[in-house]
């Protein structure tokens, strides 16, 4: 419902107009009135009318004055201005100001609805307009981060030339011009939900890192379940240091506000090209994989000094017994991917020394140890019975435990079909979880603010996360199905009713019909008329 606020020094004046309409038969909310501006404008900053209607001649604030104000403030509110003088030099200055109606008293009160009624339909037209703007600002950003996303793991991965990493990064406005980079990966997740739950302090962490990010000049990726990475840039090495160090002195603040949050981040080398990235997250990787070996919070560098401590010889009673713990074997085999599992069999041996891994004692102790943790893990965490287990996982041979790398092989091999077991009965779990928000979808379609974060809300799943399964589940990020959803409806209507485009984009969660139609042509190749007409 519109609202109304009127400010009138003259009581009587005032009461007339208050009560000679019938505001809320008629569609409207009065919402208060003043008697002159001062007053006034404090209580319109609070109520937010979407009309003010005013005198020019009043004491302590005149109407023009309060005018000016409140289009400073608050643009969008209309303005009716009302005058007993015929003063052009009013009229213009009221122009001037951008309120909307000038007119003089008396004035009844049919004749002040019509003008009420007039704007309010330019208000509702510049609601609509805001919120398709709103909207599609909101899918540009999901689209983008989609984008965005790609273009990091592409950079990451290596084999692209400079020039097209460059074309890349301005296709999407990524500025990464710099003499100097480096990685920062980072974690966040709490104790109080499963970890793909929805957490609204972690989606606030990451939001208040993203500005971080912008304020020491960083490029904030969002890696959805795998967390988020930080390009840091810096003309200097020195001043890329400085650029970490506040960087990470500022996310630390952050954390310290949420005593329920865990968080873990790998700090990659230096490197001086755009196409040596890769070099720095391979160092960050590494860095990051201790996210499953230890209970801390923090962040590690990667680097051999910092990793572990160099040892020449390996001495069996110097061995930390804390970095053979199996909790940090099931902690990996909860939490981590596939794609980690070779990092973190590295540093899980390189804790114990570069040399752990060549004593065959060792070696063979660790393996069948971590044979046994596998096991238990699948057949108890998973509830897969051994025989079935047994044609995943053979028990290691004498001849595969003689040789360091087909040891090391093994490792990762199990590591690895153990993970797959693990995210094949969560498919079952995420198969559900994908076709209620696909059900939630249809049911809400029409429903022009449905959203990730809204759909995460009503499933109870971070917003990051569901996007991930979403996309892995139906082959399409969550707003490319949404809008094939609402074009096959809209070509639906089209093809069976009468209905005109805006009444068929309303229809299909579209309030604004100009956007209706520039999205119909686009996903369709056609303008609605063309559809329409056979084309």
């Amino acid at each position: 419902m519109i609202k109304v606020f009127l400010v009138e020094d003259e009581f009587v004046v005032r009461e007339g107009i208050k009560n000679n309409i019938n505001w809320s038969a008629h569609g409207y909310d009065f919402c208060g009135e003043a008697s002159d501006g001062e007053i006034a404008y404090s209580m319109i900053q609070k109520l937010k009318p979407d009309i003010v209607i005013t005198d020019i001649k009043m004491p302590f604030m005149d109407g023009l004055s309060l005018s000016r104000l409140i289009k400073a403030e608050f643009p969008w509110i209309e303005i009716i201005l009302l005058t007993g003088y015929e003063d052009f030099q009013y009229a213009r200055e009221a122009i001037r100001i951008g309120v909307s109606c000038y007119l003089s008293k008396p004035i009844s009160g049919d004749n002040l609805l019509k003008e009420i009624d007039a704007l309010a339909v330019k208000i509702e037209e510049k609601k609509q307009e805001r919120e398709a703007t709103r909207r599609y600002e909101e899918e540009m950003k999901e689209r983008l981060e989609l984008d965005k996303q790609e273009f990091f793991r592409s950079l990451l991965r290596g084999g692209k030339g400079f020039s097209e990493l460059i074309d890349g990064a301005k296709k999407l406005s990524i500025d990464i011009s710099g003499l100097y980079y480096n990685i920062i990966l980072l974690k966040v997740w709490s104790t109080r939900h499963d970890i793909s739950e929805y957490s609204n302090s972690v989606v606030e962490i990451e939001e208040q890192i993203r500005a971080v990010s912008e304020k020491f000049g960083a490029v904030y990726f969002d890696l959805n379940v795998e967390g988020i990475a930080l390009l840091v840039r810096g003309q200097t090495d020195e001043e890329l240091q400085d650029v970490i160090t506040n960087c990470i002195d500022e996310i630390k603040k952050i954390m310290e506000q949420y005593h329920h949050i865990r968080y873990f981040g790998g700090v990659g080398q230096v490197v001086n090209r755009v196409t040596e990235i890769p070099v720095s997250f391979n160092w960050a990787s590494r860095a990051f994989a201790h996210i499953y070996l230890t209970s801390d919070n923090g962040f590690l560098v990667g680097s051999e000094e910092a990793l572990h401590p160099l040892k020449e010889d390996l001495i069996l009673s110097e061995i930390d017994p804390k970095h053979i713990d199996r909790k940090h074997i099931k902690e990996f085999l909860r939490r981590g991917e596939s794609s980690e599992a070779e990092v973190f069999l590295q540093e899980f041996f390189n804790g114990m020394g570069p040399n752990a891994i060549k004593s065959t004692m060792l070696r063979q102790y660790i393996a069948m140890d971590f044979y046994f943790c596998v096991c238990d893990f699948v057949e108890n965490e998973l509830e897969i019975t051994k025989d079935a287990m047994d044609e995943e996982m053979a028990v290691p041979t004498p001849e595969i435990l003689a040789d360091e790398k087909r040891t090391n092989e093994y490792l990762v091999n199990i590591i690895i079909k153990a993970v797959g077991i693990r995210d094949t009965m969560n498919c079952g779990r995420y198969h559900e979880l994908v076709k209620e928000t696909i059900a939630y979808i249809e049911e809400h379609y029409s429903e022009d603010d449905l959203s990730l974060n809204s759909l995460a809300a009503h499933v109870n799943f971070s917003p990051n996360h569901l996007s991930a399964v979403f996309k892995q589940e139906t082959g399409k990020p969550f707003i490319k199905y949404l809008t094939d959803y609402r074009m096959s409806q809209a070509r639906e209507l089209l093809d069976k009713t009468s209905k005109k485009s805006n009444e068929i984009g309303l229809l299909v969660g579209y309030k604004d019909p100009h956007y209706f139609s520039y999205l119909f042509k686009k996903t369709q190749g056609v303008t609605i008329t063309q559809y329409r007409g056979g084309m």
